[in-house]
């Protein structure tokens, strides 16, 4: 990458020349340039630029402040353009092409019309009679639309303060985005974008009606692949969640206990106390839903941490069309408040007396209902499954080098959720899928000619179908998807170490190894089935001990953990357990069985964290002393069973309720469990680990964190629903907590801690 001084830039200029402000044409292509490589004030000075050839760099968007008042055309071929909104100060570009930048899709397509009024040639088109009738027709018919929406619903406040300025533009520009429809459904985020534009202006000439404004726009969206400049037709979208909606509790209720098709009902609409019904996910896994009361409000409650107010939520509304994903970025917003009973975040459990560290101190942020079946925010019948934070990215993460991105699946519909501003970044939506799992991993990209390889992030998820559905959230596309079984997948586990490498879990009682490869530039990839791991019943998690990803397995089933070598350059290619790891509550109560293991997380190299249910406690317990147990005579056929070596025992909640997951966050040595009433049990082990503690009495909780009670404008508090699942990220800056009423709840570290 060659420095951008004076010297190159008139290097680079044709005809040659000796002065920088009477340059006309500049040629900076493949340089191997960033957004961050481009001299603002050198660039500036370019007053007479008319023509820049940028292409075949990594610019991911224009830096801010450039300003080139003759600047005609512009080549940003090849690069990885995002944001079209930073070409806003470009207004005299008649010629743009942006070939082959694979984030642009036909909504920043449409927005370029608006914010380049002079544009007329794109791509080597003449677009000017579609942009004109954008810039005019279109725009007209969306700002009457937004104007009536003014005229029937708000007014400007009668002592007009700056702060009441500022809700009621608020308030009216969360109403536009959501109210106002026009258009197909693959342009809903230009559409969105456009209607806030025109909002905000009218609201400009209302309270400053003398001075003129250029139309400007802030917020960042996502994208969709689409062709340009027509897209093509689809279905309208579901009605969106309106402003000020009114729960129906009794409504709620008949929804909540509504069984559906899914394989994972069975489980929660049966009682599991007797050894007798062991068996119970001939179907895949649901809650019991008369054990938890109907209760009016799930997701949203946003910025609890200021308590008694009413706030601004956001909710991200999906679109029933489209079956592979392509989900635009959206911000639906919604009143609620946070009137609560228990102070969100309220110790209910005292520190633990062998923990002489300060805990680390959570409040909840953010509660989100992004999962609705078509965004209906009556729907407390989906369950939400997983959630796992996006593996470090230096485009998702942030200054401190922390990544903030978590990806939650339930029903049927995937979801990219920003913990800090609690918007919806992407939502894929499968019709008729229900999601019980995901996974991220990291694979190698080509760009052309399979050469130039680089690392790219990848999700993976599956449930009902039996298909893995293989994700490029930065791309915001469902590249591909593979048959992994033909019943439902329960559970899905990259190697940390091997990123191709995919382990799926499915109610057919396999455990299968598949090796997912990379991809090319147009999204080639080939699958390879490479191992076979038999069991006798549903595997619900997997683990990969940090220390041997790459030799061993171990599987939390519903009739027991087991362990399996998993070294694939061995055969045979099918293979059974290398061995059952049992636990003393086995032999406590003869009355119950306890196999079915719904929790498994390292917390060391070598401690992991287990639970069985209705075990009303967590086990510590050594991998490695475990393993060392294991009979070295391999002529023996029986099957070999080893009594998990006990490090500590922690209280947890005494429920019936089954598959309530724990979490771990091995950096800080803590670990995580919800209950069936909504409270999330969290344990900071280090100090226990370091002192060895070894004792037949269960430990208490460090903390135990109440349910925040969200509240829904109008509406009662929301009691607590069951946890299904907990995600930390490594820094536990966040933790998030899905439930089985279709809420995610976001906590956030507090900065005393």
């Amino acid at each position: 990458m060659a420095k951008i001084t004076e010297k190159l830039l008139l290097e680079k200029c044709t005809p040659k020349n000796t002065n920088l402000e009477q340059v006309k044409a500049l040629n900076l292509s493949k340089l191997g340039l960033k957004s961050s490589d481009l001299p603002v004030p050198l660039l500036s000075r370019l007053h007479c630029l008319e023509q820049l050839d940028l292409s075949g760099n990594k610019l991911q968007e224009m830096p801010s402040g450039l300003f080139l008042p003759s600047l005609r055309s512009l080549d940003l071929t090849n690069n990885e353009m995002e944001d079209v909104t930073t070409l806003d100060t470009l207004t005299t570009l008649e010629d743009l092409r942006m070939e082959d930048n694979l984030y642009i899709t036909v909504n920043d397509n449409y927005k370029l019309m608006i914010l380049l009024p002079k544009l007329r040639f794109y791509n080597g088109k003449d677009i000017s009679t579609t942009a004109n009738h954008i810039r005019h027709v279109n725009s007209e018919d969306l700002r009457k639309r937004v104007l009536a929406l003014w005229e029937t619903s708000f007014s400007l406040p009668d002592h007009r303060t700056a702060e009441k300025l500022a809700i009621v533009e608020r308030d009216f520009v969360n109403a536009v985005r959501h109210k106002v429809k026009y258009g197909p459904s693959s342009l809903t985020d230009y559409i969105k974008w456009r209607v806030e534009m025109i909002a905000k202006e009218h609201l400009r000439s209302l309270t400053e009606p003398n001075e003129e404004y250029r139309d400007t726009e802030e917020p960042a969206d996502t994208k969709e692949n689409c062709s340009f400049p027509f897209p093509a037709k689809r279905k309208r979208s579901a009605s969106a969640v309106e402003c000020d909606v009114t729960l129906h509790p009794q409504k709620i209720a008949r929804a909540s206990v509504q069984a559906e098709d899914s394989p994972r009902r069975s489980i929660r609409l049966q009682s599991i106390p007797h050894k007798a019904e062991r068996h119970i996910s001939t179907m895949p896994r649901t809650h019991k839903a008369a054990q938890i009361p109907a209760t009016p409000t799930r997701d949203q409650s946003k910025l609890l941490v200021i308590p008694r107010n009413a706030l601004r939520e956001k909710q991200h509304q999906s679109k029933e069309d489209m079956p592979l994903a392509k989900q635009t970025r959206k911000s639906a917003r919604q009143h609620w408040s946070t009137e609560v009973n228990e102070t969100p975040g309220k110790v209910i459990c005292t520190k633990s007396q062998h923990s002489s560290q300060e805990p680390v101190s959570l409040q909840p942020l953010h509660v989100l209902q992004c999962h609705s079946k078509q965004d209906s925010p009556d729907d407390f019948s989906t369950q939400l499954w997983a959630c796992s934070f996006q593996p470090l990215q230096d485009y998702y993460g942030d200054v401190n080098g922390a990544t903030r991105i978590v990806a939650t699946c339930g029903g049927e519909s995937v979801c990219l959720i920003d913990c800090e501003t609690g918007l919806v970044m992407k939502k894929y939506k499968v019709p008729g899928e229900d999601f019980f799992s995901l996974a991220w991993s990291t694979v190698l990209m080509s760009r052309k000619g399979n050469v130039a390889m680089r690392p790219c992030s990848i999700l993976a998820a599956g449930g009902k179908r039996g298909l893995v559905k293989l994700l490029h959230p930065r791309a915001n596309m469902a590249y591909g998807e593979f048959r992994a079984s033909r019943k439902a997948l329960s559970i899905l586990c990259f190697s940390p170490r091997q990123g191709n490498l995919l382990f799926t879990g499915s109610y057919d009682k396999k455990i299968l190894m598949w090796d997912i490869g990379g991809v090319d530039s147009k999204y080639n990839f080939k699958v390879t089935q490479l191992l076979v791991l038999e069991t006798t019943s549903t595997p619900l998690h997997f683990c990969l001990p940090p220390a041997t990803p790459d030799t061993h397995l171990i599987a939390a089933c519903e009739e027991g953990l087991h362990s399996y070598n998993i070294q694939h350059n061995k055969d045979p290619k099918k293979r059974s357990e290398e061995m059952e790891i049992t636990f003393p509550v086995y032999e406590k109560d003869k009355d119950h069985d306890y196999h079915t293991i719904d929790g498994l997380g390292f917390v060391t190299n070598d401690v992991v964290a287990s639970k069985s249910h209705m075990q009303g406690s967590i086990y510590l317990w050594s991998w490695n002393d475990t393993r060392a147990q294991l009979p070295n005579n391999k002529k023996k056929k029986k099957k070999k069973e080893v009594c998990a070596v006990i490090l500590a025992e922690l209280q947890w909640s005494s429920t019936d309720i089954a598959y309530l997951s724990l979490n771990t966050c091995p950096s800080k040595g803590y670990v995580v469990c919800g209950d069936e009433r909504g409270r999330l049990w969290t344990y900071h082990v280090t100090d226990l680990l370091k002192a060895n503690f070894r004792s037949g009495k269960a430990i208490p909780a460090t903390e135990i964190l109440a349910w925040p009670l969200p509240v829904r404008k109008g509406q009662s508090p929301v009691e607590g629903p069951a946890i299904n699942s907990v995600a930390m990220d490594p820094e536990l800056r966040y933790l998030v907590a899905l439930s089985d009423k279709n809420m995610a709840v976001v906590w956030i570290r507090t900065e005393s801690s």
